[in-house]
């Protein structure tokens, strides 16, 4: 009780200062409670056990493009209210809500920028924009990139992260896939390589459209891909999912992609298959049936 008694004399220590909110974080994959500046330095991935936490698109910016410089395209395309959608909110409070929350005007980022001194059209979604839903707006700004891609004839690369169509746009949100795949098998034609990244989560409409359409297609260990949850999938086939079901190792394993690749080795792993597929000097890739490596075969990051 000796410290009952000095504190009645007036005795007790200086009061403990109170901590910062966010200084640490807890690790979604050990638990591990982690110092959050570390974690930034490690790319948000934990140093323990590797959970890669989610992060933004502008760290993905800063991550990927060289100096972390974008130059940025369609930033003032605003989504519009065609259904008239309404559930506990309407659906331009939503927007105005996300906008706010993300300082963005919709889900996807794109733009200009250099991965290893080469230009790329580079797109990146952001999650915290109404799940990184895809609606007219995130639909006609990637098939713009893919256009610059095209007009340009520089390497494409989106990294995607989105829990599919926005139901708040209807049949408008699924004409999307339609529009960019097309796009997409143009691009194929103008024998442009398209690197595609899969981060978590990336399912449903945009899993099913041009997340699923690089000519490489990579992702970060433990991402979530697919089309439908697991639970309408288990209810619907009405049997239990095999372990690990629709994390990007499974994918893997059943040749859906072409490589899982740590957070910490994406921009050098990007600089290797650009130049691997464009070569030293060009931004035309020659499709010719033999080219593109096979899953598991991909050149490996520079030392």
């Amino acid at each position: 009780m000796e410290w009952f008694r000095k504190a009645k004399a007036g005795l007790t220590r200086q009061d403990k200062q109170d901590i910062p909110d966010g200084l640490w974080t807890k690790c979604g994959g050990c638990g591990e409670i982690i110092y959050a500046r570390e974690l930034e330095r490690r790319f948000w991935v934990c140093p323990s056990c590797e959970y890669h936490f989610r992060i933004g698109h502008a760290e993905y910016i800063r991550l990927l493009l060289d100096d972390g410089v974008l130059e940025e395209y369609d930033r003032g395309l605003i989504s519009g209210d065609p259904l008239k959608f309404k559930d506990k909110k309407k659906y331009p409070e939503r927007i105005a809500d996300a906008q706010q929350k993300t300082g963005l005007a919709d889900a996807v980022v794109c733009g200009i920028g250099k991965i290893g001194g080469r230009a790329v059209s580079f797109s990146v979604m952001e999650f915290a924009f109404i799940g990184g839903s895809m609606g007219s707006v995130v639909g006609e700004k990637v098939a713009r990139a893919i256009e610059r891609a095209m007009t340009r004839r520089i390497p494409l690369v989106i990294v995607a992260c989105s829990g599919g169509a926005r139901m708040q746009e209807g049949i408008l949100s699924l004409m999307q896939m339609a529009k960019t795949s097309f796009l997409l098998a143009e691009l194929v034609e103008a024998k442009i390589p398209y690197i595609s990244v899969l981060t978590n989560p990336t399912t449903a409409g945009v899993m099913a459209s041009f997340a699923s359409l690089g000519d490489v297609i990579i992702a970060e260990p433990g991402a979530q891909l697919g089309f439908a949850g697991p639970r309408v999938i288990r209810e619907t086939i009405r049997q239990e999912l095999p372990p690990g079901f629709q994390s990007s190792e499974f994918f893997q394993e059943h040749g859906f992609l072409d490589k899982i690749v740590k957070r910490t080795e994406l921009k050098p792993t990007l600089i290797n298959l650009l130049t691997f597929l464009s070569g030293p000097n060009s931004g035309v890739m020659e499709k010719t049936g033999s080219t593109l490596p096979m899953p598991g075969g991909l050149p490996e990051s520079p030392a």
